[in-house]
């Protein structure tokens, strides 16, 4: 008889400690992607496509443009395979769009979420802060997106 009323005496004790360590149990972490990380933009000559591109481009788009940077797993949307632009448009690079998206003016998903930065205000940052250098960075950056498009 006392055995049973131990029992039953240390049965809600017993539960109850169960019960809060349920409670109190870590949660199970669930992987997640990998974080970008946004740091300044070193300058450039904006007189280089190629070194622009290599330098604020390729980290998504990969070092040949077809959209399989190191940063690319990271991203949201997948990032675009740049050599196919012309065979995407019948044919021809579409120069002013691509330009438009680099200077932030179309401001589709990929170039205005967080993830991607617009490049217009970034490039007037660099250098002499002038609009002047800004339009031949942007110029001279879709020249080098239009010499690296397959034939």
């Amino acid at each position: 008889m006392r055995f049973r009323l131990a029992i039953l005496l240390l049965m809600p004790i017993v539960i109850s400690g169960l019960w809060l360590n349920a409670q109190t149990a870590p949660a199970v972490s669930q992987p997640q992607a990998p974080e970008l990380k946004h740091v300044p933009a070193a300058y450039t000559n904006p007189a280089s496509g190629r070194e622009m591109y290599t330098a604020y481009c390729a980290s998504c788009h990969g070092a040949d443009g077809k959209g399989d940077g190191p940063a690319a797993p990271a991203l949201k949307m997948a990032a675009t395979n740049l050599t196919t632009l012309a065979q995407k448009n019948n044919g021809v690079f579409p120069a002013a769009h691509v330009a438009t998206e680099i200077q932030g003016g179309a401001m589709t998903v990929a170039h205005g979420s967080k993830d991607m930065p617009v490049w217009g205000p970034v490039f007037m940052s660099l250098g002499t802060h002038s609009a002047a250098q800004t339009q031949l960075r942007i110029r001279n950056l879709t020249n080098y997106l239009e010499s690296i498009q397959v034939k």
